[in-house]
């Protein structure tokens, strides 16, 4: 199977195609960014494809992060992931940014918790805890740090994902150390395209995975305005 795997949730821009046949990712390509996602990604999905040496059309599958992360970023890889979709007809498949950070943890069955953590800002993480066998013990949502802490229950965790350190400074010095601190900006793209291939069309959508409403809202007398005039004509 083939799969282009694109992600554009969180700090960096990336993407990359896996051959699950030999388990090889045959080109990949991840570019560290803030912003700027719209004008790096098809650019760069252009020169890992041509590295791939392969068609859009010979794809099996589009496997694209659908969050949680940034606003901007994840319309920017969702549209790409599924205007490619609709003109090679190709199945897209959506893979979460706190699943992806765990992935490569989980896969060496280790005894120890992990918990995925991504900086929410204003004192808040969105996270997720697994065992060490991927088993979910707390379920992906946002929650402000002190209140995340209590997942010290579970056991001193591995802790992946770009809020990693933020946890671990303030991780309660009686239960121990972390048994390991991972922070990346993003996922690693080849666990992203992996997760992809495993997962079920029918139950991955490709759709935003936000855990909580945008910071910015329209103001209310600019939603109310057409109404008003509407009635008054």
């Amino acid at each position: 199977m083939l799969i282009l795997a694109i992600d554009t949730a969180l700090d960096h821009c990336a993407a990359g195609v896996l051959n699950t046949d030999s388990a090889e990712m045959i080109a990949q390509e991840t570019l560290p960014m803030k912003r700027g996602h719209a004008e790096a990604l098809m650019p760069l999905l252009a020169r890992v494809m041509q590295q791939s040496g392969i068609g859009f059309a010979d794809l099996d599958r589009i496997a694209v992060t659908t969050g949680p992360g940034s606003f901007t970023g994840l319309r920017v890889g969702l549209s790409a992931a599924r205007g490619i979709g609709l003109a090679a007809h190709k199945p897209v498949v959506g893979v979460t940014t706190l699943s992806a950070y765990a992935a490569p943890v989980v896969s060496e069955d280790g005894a120890s918790p992990v918990i995925s953590a991504i900086d929410a800002r204003h004192e808040h993480v969105y996270y997720q805890v697994v065992s060490g066998s991927g088993e979910e013990l707390v379920p992906p949502q946002v929650a402000a740090i002190d209140d995340v802490l209590a997942a010290a229950r579970h056991g001193a965790p591995h802790l992946v994902g770009n809020a990693a350190a933020i946890l671990a400074g303030r991780w309660p010095a009686e239960i121990g150390a972390p048994v390991a601190v991972d922070t990346q900006s993003g996922p690693d793209i080849v666990w992203v395209a992996w997760l992809g291939a495993a997962a079920d069309p029918a139950q991955a959508p490709a759709r935003p995975f936000y855990l909580r409403a945008p910071d910015v809202k329209p103001p209310a007398t600019a939603v109310q305005q057409p109404a008003q005039t509407a009635l008054s004509s």
